[in-house]
């Protein structure tokens, strides 16, 4: 018989209730009680617990919620020790929802899974039948919304949560996904499946649905940005149907085109042209200028990747008409941080990819620190990464070293997957040069950051 190591999480969280073993049980049999679904357990029960049994049916749930409302504080299975993850589905959040129920349904237990740390959402591989599958039900479907909610939200309950959103928004540019993201996801779990749950009126129902699409979307970036793909992958599938339960078909197409960034990053490049793709497809004669300049650029991304310049410029070439015919005042608010600067960003990821240094050095130059005050780090610090390579792709090693010191040193904030992988791309080209003194200073520079070093102790 295996031995159960003892929890120790559920017991520092009983103490700091105040409880007893004889009282915590009281008081999770009174929550059974007040739930309609009464269960017996006493301090025998509670000691089981402690020594690592794991208790039963919703019995976890009520263990949670008793201490939930003693502590004044969401406490998730994951925060007491308590397994509630083991009967999940493996494919949750894979499927492409064909009703909005079903939708709310599978977003809050994904929240859930996520907070619970359950390894079939953390710990799972990308599936690109599901990338090809959410896009091609997208195309065809048609709005899924129907509003068959209770308790009443109105404009206020709207409008906080977009504001909260926001703040969330704003830290995941400047530090990163990985800063905060676990705290919205439980903001998430708490605020947004309450929304979800209550009732509207008919004019503002499509809204709060849309805007529980665009903070699930930020939640699939931030699970990007952090590393965790296959979570990631399935955030961005709910994403879409939401948006299209919302009837929202230009952020649906935004979504897609963010799983085309992430299919390219993970390295499914064909899948990514795809995507790009069916977003300008869903969209022709809808989209804005500069979302179809975007879904261009994401498709010339992946074709970068794939070594296919002909179809990569001709990509950029339409990317760049259309972003010639935009105007930002007919954008949504969501799209608009692609200016000039992300354009030409773009634009030299693309040269960088295509073995073309000169060009992505001219286009990336002018993109390096144009963040206000920091707001936008994440970005600034990819354009710099991509300058340092544009200068060991030109033979230009010191520069490149010098240029890449000065990303680490302004994104030593960052908690970022992402910025990690552009340092473990330029360590691989860096690699092959020639030794010198000023790699040398570089590598012993570069040590004293916290993201090289992240870097490092991967390999």
């Amino acid at each position: 018989m295996v031995e159960q190591a003892p929890n120790d999480r559920l017991a520092r969280l009983i103490k700091e209730a105040g409880f007893s073993r004889k009282s915590f049980a009281r008081a999770v049999r009174g929550t059974s009680e007040n739930e309609g679904t009464p269960i017996n357990c006493d301090h025998t029960s509670v000691s089981r617990w402690l020594n690592g049994m794991q208790p039963r049916g919703d019995t976890a749930g009520l263990i949670t919620a008793t201490l939930s409302r003693v502590l004044g504080r969401t406490i998730t299975p994951s925060d007491a020790g308590l397994a509630s993850s083991a009967k999940l589905p493996v494919d949750l959040g894979l499927a492409y929802p064909e009703a909005l129920a079903e939708g709310v349904e599978t977003v809050t237990r994904l929240w859930q899974a996520d907070l619970d740390e359950a390894l079939v959402v953390l710990n799972g591989q990308i599936n690109a039948r599901a990338w090809n599958d959410a896009s091609l039900t997208w195309l065809l479907a048609t709005p899924l919304f129907a509003d068959e909610r209770e308790s009443r939200i109105g404009e206020a309950d709207i409008a906080r949560f977009c504001a909260t959103v926001d703040l969330f928004a704003q830290m995941d540019n400047r530090f990163g996904g990985e800063h905060a993201r676990r705290s919205f996801i439980h903001y998430l779990n708490t605020d947004a499946t309450r929304l979800l749950r209550g009732r509207t009126s008919e004019k503002t129902s499509p809204r709060l649905v849309s805007v529980v699409a665009e903070a699930t979307l930020l939640a699939a970036w931030m699970s990007y940005d952090s590393g965790l793909h296959a979570l990631a992958q399935r955030y961005f599938i709910q994403a879409l149907g939401l948006a299209q339960a919302a009837d929202n078909r230009l952020l649906a197409a935004s979504v897609l085109d963010a799983m085309s960034h992430q299919a390219t990053f993970v390295g499914r490049y064909r899948e990514a042209v795809n995507l790009a793709r069916a977003a300008r497809q869903g969209t022709a004669g809808a989209a804005t200028p500069t979302l179809t300049a975007h879904f261009h650029t994401m498709e010339a991304r992946a074709l970068a990747r794939l070594g296919d310049a002909p179809a990569c410029d001709r990509a950029l070439t339409q990317a760049a008409r259309e972003f010639e015919r935009r105007n930002p005042d007919d954008d949504p608010d969501w799209i608009g941080y692609f200016d000039e600067a992300e354009l030409a960003a773009e634009f030299g990821h693309c040269f960088r990819d295509l073995g073309r240094p000169v060009a992505a050095s001219q286009y990336v130059t002018p993109c390096v620190r144009t963040g206000k005050d920091g707001e936008c780090l994440r970005s600034d610090f990819f354009a710099t990464m991509v300058l340092a390579d544009a200068h060991l792709g030109a033979g230009e090693v010191e520069q490149a070293c010098l240029v890449a010191l000065d990303a680490l040193r302004a994104g030593e904030q960052l908690r970022s997957a992402r910025c990690a992988s552009y340092l473990r791309e330029f360590s691989v080209r860096l690699t092959p040069t020639v030794t010198s003194a000023e790699l040398g200073d570089f590598y012993e520079q570069a040590a004293d950051f916290s993201l090289w070093q992240q870097v490092m102790a991967a390999q």
